[in-house]
């Protein structure tokens, strides 16, 4: 039985569980004179006869899954001749992908050898052995539990209990894996750094003036050590996310509070789902506009006043990229200004206010902290955004502060440096690890500053 196959079978044997734990939980009432007799509604019975049911097979079967390819695989290798046994370690990996190949069905680039074909049959029967005792595991684990809890269903039984403390440990597990995950992209990215950092000093990464990562395949072609000044790269990121949030932020904050505060209802129902329209435009489209639309006709409009801009600059690609984060700013904020309560508007009015010197004095400062929030999420989506920097910037990192130049970004430049087969052990393509590492920095400093704010505004508020 095939894993998906099993699954769906789990999810039968759930939802009958649910259903003959409830049902159990009726009949057990029925003798004590009604559902009233019962700890906990019929409905928790079934509720943890089901999560009995589906939690410790979905356990087993995902460490089963997890474990079974390298499990199977030493088992194929340990059956082969000594002398296959005995290869190098890139060589015995490359005789395993093809025995993975042929199992699959693959294509392989090479004749299939009698050795390759009897340890392909080898892998393919130990791979439905390993199937079929997961299914008879997985389908008697699932079994046992409804038997076990429908035994234990009594008037007195605490369902309810059980159950929330099922979902509790649920609950805790997935913040748990949520951590865990952080920490493990931190720490992968924190290794590779310390590989580059081994090889280019870290000072000259950081105050460099010069980005060139192409290494030379000779010693004596010109910048065959590479450079490695990360200074026009985050220059420029900062340039196009300056620009950006130059556009959104006003645009965005000024609508929200028209939306909020001055708009009727009917406007308000139209214009809004249109503002948010820009939201669900995919990022290539709005570099489509910016490399064929805004790029042309600011390069023109600056010709017509003799400026020399280049085709492809910090300022079409940050014009664009404000256009599209307008939405994240407006939404963000309108909820938050509507979350205002009333009672400080009608306190402001009352006291003689006007409305505007309400929403400066006391709604907009109630509503800091949550815009606060807005904005960060804008900068960091102007921070990692790509194909409108490809598109409308270019790839070419210069140390400027020139808006009608091309300027390259963070983002951009790990994507140029992990396209293609790279070897993970040149300076070339660790270095995008090191980008990265320092763009979550960057993005952990603004966090930082970001809830100093809100802490110093909440406070004072509230």
């Amino acid at each position: 039985m095939s894993p998906s196959n099993l699954l769906l079978v789990l999810l039968v044997l759930t939802t009958a569980g649910y259903y003959l734990g409830r049902r159990q939980a009726f009949a057990v009432s029925r003798v004590q004179g009604g559902p009233r007799c019962l700890h906990s509604r019929p409905v928790y019975y079934g509720s943890l006869t089901a999560l009995w049911c589906a939690i410790p097979a979905l356990v087993v079967f995902s460490l089963w899954l997890a474990f079974e390819s390298s499990l199977i695989t030493d088992l194929v290798i340990a059956g082969m001749p000594e002398e296959i046994q005995t290869l190098p370690a890139d060589r015995l990996n490359l005789l395993v992908n093809d025995i993975r190949n042929l199992v699959y069905g693959n294509i392989v680039s090479m004749d299939i050898s009698p050795q390759i074909r009897a340890a392909a049959d080898h892998y393919t029967q130990l791979k439905g052995v390993s199937h079929m005792s997961l299914a008879v595991i997985v389908i008697v684990l699932a079994m046992g539990g409804i038997l076990w809890v429908r035994k234990r269903i009594r008037p007195e039984f605490r369902a309810r209990n059980h159950v929330e403390t099922v979902i509790k440990y649920i609950l805790i597990a997935c913040s748990c894996i949520a951590i865990l995950t952080t920490v493990g992209i931190v720490l992968s990215v924190l290794y590779e750094a310390i590989r580059f950092f081994k090889v280019i000093p870290i000072h000259e990464f950081l105050f460099g003036l010069e980005w060139s990562p192409q290494m030379a395949i000779r010693a004596d072609q010109v910048g065959s050590s590479g450079a490695f000044g990360a200074i026009p790269v985050v220059l420029g990121t900062m340039l196009i996310s300056a620009i950006a949030m130059a556009v959104a932020v006003p645009i965005g904050l000024m609508s929200a509070i028209y939306l909020s505060e001055y708009a009727d209802r009917r406007f308000r129902a139209v214009a809004k789902p249109l503002l948010e329209i820009l939201a669900g435009i995919p990022t290539v489209v709005y570099g489509f506009f910016a490399a064929l639309i805004v790029a042309p006709l600011i390069r023109n409009a600056g010709a017509g006043i003799g400026l020399d801009i280049s085709s492809e600059s910090a300022l079409a690609a940050g014009l664009v990229m404000g256009i599209m984060i307008i939405p994240f700013v407006s939404s963000l904020s309108d909820d938050v200004i509507n979350a205002v309560p009333q009672s400080l508007r009608d306190g402001a009015l009352g006291l003689g206010s006007t409305k505007s010197e309400t929403i400066r004095h006391v709604v907009l400062p109630a509503a800091l902290p949550g815009i606060v929030g807005g904005v960060l999420l804008a900068v960091s989506r102007a921070i990692g955004e790509t194909m409108i920097v490809v598109m409308a910037a270019g790839l070419s990192a210069n140390l400027t502060l020139n808006p009608l130049k091309t300027v390259t970004t963070v983002t951009v430049q790990i994507v140029t440096l992990l396209v293609g087969d790279q070897e993970f052990d040149s300076p070339k393509t660790l270095a995008a690890f090191a980008l990265g590492l320092m763009l979550f920095i960057v993005t952990l400093i603004l966090n930082v500053i970001a809830l100093v704010v809100v802490r110093k505004y909440r406070e004072q508020y509230e």
